[in-house]
């Protein structure tokens, strides 16, 4: 079994909302038979602030790519930088 990288955007009230969100949308998409490689594989992210003046997809791709330790497990959590107007940005490794 190995892994994807993924990175999806959701909006909600919250990024709870909107993982839960993103979550849902992929279940419908890939079916919920698991190892997708894609944000339904996820029980949880943590947050990361984004660097004044990053583009947002440009520092995950980073951040994946540096095998930061917040994201890098595919059975870990995803990573989530706050964008505006109540959209996140969801990204890491996922199982497939």
């Amino acid at each position: 079994m190995g892994a994807d990288v993924f990175f999806t955007r959701a909006r909600g009230g919250t990024a709870k909302e909107a993982f839960i969100e993103a979550v849902d949308d992929a279940y419908y998409e890939y079916g919920h038979n698991g190892y997708t490689g894609t944000i339904a594989e996820k029980d949880g992210f943590v947050m990361i602030k984004l660097p004044e003046g990053m583009d947002p997809v440009a520092y995950a791709d980073t951040l994946i790519a540096n095998d930061d330790d917040r994201i890098s497990n595919k059975w870990g959590p995803a990573g989530c930088i706050e964008l505006p107007d109540n959209e996140y940005l969801f990204f890491g490794w996922a199982s497939c």
